[in-house]
């Protein structure tokens, strides 16, 4: 038989690309290689002994330097291959070229960290002892800078409250899971949303933490012996992939970590806490009464998992704190896009399946003038031009400025809730109007079986692998369902700006002693596209607050306040305003079982048959913050 040659050109263009990007990798750290004096697997001492490794990059030839610190619960391992070795010398080589030393450090118990990991470390005594270490350094200008997202952002705000000397500015972007406590929020670290478990943190668990029977590296392994194993061992576990949707479905909750073999001693104790356990308050969380004394260039985003609490934290600093130029010196910049994907915008950024626009900011000038400003003293007029809040508007797709949020121009207006008692699905009589009910009308009833919750699709969201897909998408067919209430106003003679908080009150019965209320608000395009904006959930036996737990009796009528939802949104003339109701939104957020027991350790539910009251005597409501055109 006769061979043939034949050539595989997309495998060709494979081999041809890798070998560039290759090529490109070993730039990155041939550059840095000549710009910097590099320092890696510094274990640097905490004040019981335990030492964490940290790796330290800082521009040659330069006697004194301002730092820019990371702290992280993630690898930064340079010798390891894949994304994360090359962000870190990425980011390190932009730094070193801005006259920044770069210095990235694990938390205790990961990688090469010694002592025990627990969710955000032990912050308040390690992020101030590096601190105080990293100021002492002969190359130290005595300036230090913190920056990071997500889980390198979450420990930031209470150490902030400690008020180092040498902290002298900080940028948490995505920051949600270190707030423990504002306001009205008791998320307690994006664990609960109106007392109802959110379920990120069961996958992120998973996917994140180390076995107890992991690897550990001797005591008092010096430097050069942590160069050198790390060169071969990286530490960095797999768990087998599974299918985060499915897993996330077992009952009880408490046993989801051990159905799918994950390690769980951090989940087994942290599941059983409730909203306002005292154990959120001994951690590395902030709570509203410790005090911020740092100058702060806040990031947040629409279709992160707390923007709510993340901009009351902001108005909270900038209202409470003692210093006044300290709440002169907060900055804010809301961006249209999912958890920490500023830098993912495009002239055409879709966020789930709606296309925003361009959405587009230049960060790291914005990020960098902070820095230089306040480690480096640069006269460089950022307060005078930088707006204090940033925010773009979907919609009308456009970046816009405001002084306070929300913005002053924004007036609440309150849209009442009506139907004749069939507002079940999108093909129901429910409606939005600025005119109260002015009769006793039947109330809007719907069955919820916790075995067949509604499904989440789009929102809010992080970190919860395949189960829940972030962003805006059109909610029509899950609309269809008769055990979700719509909602919605005549289509609009005129544009109108929705920017602000959304505070919503429900007058709520149920035949079940607990359940739950969900709230979601959309925008309905003329062809019938409806886009999520945001939602929000309340436990029905936390409505009085989280210190105590009130249950519900059989034919009572009950006013629900649900937390504040946020966005920035322009409907266009023609669009029309809803919310859905309905009492699950799974799995963004834990069933309630309905039983009125624990939830966690429970395995058998109730079907309850719970109602939404709108009449003369109550006022069912949602209060919109609106800019009219």
């Amino acid at each position: 038989m006769k061979k043939t040659n034949r050539f595989n050109f997309p495998f060709f263009l494979l081999v041809v690309f890798l070998s560039f990007a290759l090529q490109a990798q070993k730039d990155v750290f041939q550059e840095l290689e000549e710009l910097a004096i590099i320092d890696q697997k510094r274990m640097v001492p905490m004040r019981d002994g335990i030492r964490l490794a940290t790796d330290i990059y800082r521009p040659k030839g330069v006697e004194k330097v301002p730092i820019i610190f990371s702290r992280t619960p993630y690898n930064f391992n340079s010798w390891s291959d894949g994304e994360q070795r090359t962000r870190t010398a990425k980011t390190a080589l932009k730094m070193i070229k801005r006259g920044y030393a770069y210095v990235v450090q694990n938390e205790r118990g990961r990688y090469y960290s010694e002592g025990e990991w627990d969710i955000l470390g032990v912050p308040l005594t390690d992020g101030y002892d590096s601190f105080s270490w990293m100021k002492d350094q002969e190359w130290s200008n005595g300036k230090i800078g913190t920056l990071g997202c997500s889980s390198t952002a979450e420990w930031q705000m209470a150490v902030a409250a400690l008020d180092h000397p040498s902290h002298a500015a900080m940028v948490p972007q995505g920051f949600g899971a270190g707030v423990g406590r504002v306001g009205s929020f008791y998320e307690q670290g994006n664990w609960y949303r109106g007392g109802a478990e959110q379920l990120l943190f069961f996958s992120w668990l998973y996917g994140v933490e180390h076995d107890k029977f992991k690897p550990r590296i001797p005591a008092g392994a010096t430097q050069e012996d942590l160069i050198r194993i790390s060169r071969f061992y990286d530490l960095a576990p797999e768990n087998p992939k599974i299918d985060m949707k499915e897993a996330l479905s077992h009952l009880p909750l408490q046993d989801i970590l051990q159905n799918i073999h994950g390690k769980k001693e951090i989940f087994d104790k942290m599941v059983r806490r409730k909203p306002n356990d005292a154990d959120w308050y001994k951690g590395g969380l902030y709570h509203d009464d410790m005090e911020i004394g740092v100058p702060s260039f806040w990031f947040a985003s629409w279709y992160d998992v707390s923007i709510s609490p993340n901009i009351a934290l902001f108005n909270h600093v900038r209202a409470n704190t003692k210093d006044p130029k300290i709440r002169d010196d907060q900055y804010l910049v809301i961006a249209p896009v999912l958890h920490c994907s500023y830098t993912r915008a495009t002239e055409n950024t879709v966020v789930g399946e709606r296309n925003v626009g361009d959405a587009r900011l230049d960060y790291d000038t914005q990020i960098y003038a902070w820095f230089d400003f306040w480690l480096k003293g640069d006269e460089n007029n950022f307060k005078e031009n930088t707006p204090r809040i940033q925010y773009y508007t979907m919609g009308s797709n456009k970046w816009q400025s405001a002084e306070e949020w929300p913005p002053k121009k924004a007036k609440l207006t309150t849209y009442y809730l009506n139907s004749k008692g069939n507002a079940n699905s999108l093909y129901g009589d429910g409606s939005l109007s600025t005119i109260k009910p002015g009769k006793e009308n039947a109330p809007d009833t719907f069955r919820y079986d916790p075995l067949n919750p509604v499904s989440s699709y789009g929102g809010n969201v992080c970190c919860t692998g395949n189960a829940v897909k972030g962003g805006a998408f059109d909610q029509q067919r899950m609309e269809t369902r008769n055990d979700i209430l719509v909602y919605t106003t005549e289509p609009l003679k005129k544009g109108v700006e929705l920017s602000g908080f959304i505070e919503s009150t429900l007058y709520v019965s149920s035949d079940a002693k607990d359940t739950d209320f969900t709230i979601k608000l959309v925008d309905v395009y003329p062809d019938g596209r409806a886009y999520n904006l945001d939602e929000t959930i309340q436990r029905a036996r936390y409505r009085e607050g989280y210190e105590k737990e009130v249950f519900m009796k059989k034919g009572e009528v009950y006013k629900v306040d649900l937390t504040p939802m946020a966005t920035s949104n322009y409907f266009e003339k023609g669009h029309r305003i809803r919310i859905e109701i309905s009492s699950s939104n799974f799995p963004r957020f834990s069933r309630n079982l309905n039983t009125g027991g624990n939830n966690y350790d429970e395995k058998e539910s109730v079907i309850a048959t719970n109602s939404i009251h709108h009449s003369k005597a109550h006022l069912s409501q949602i209060r919109l913050p609106l800019i009219a055109d």
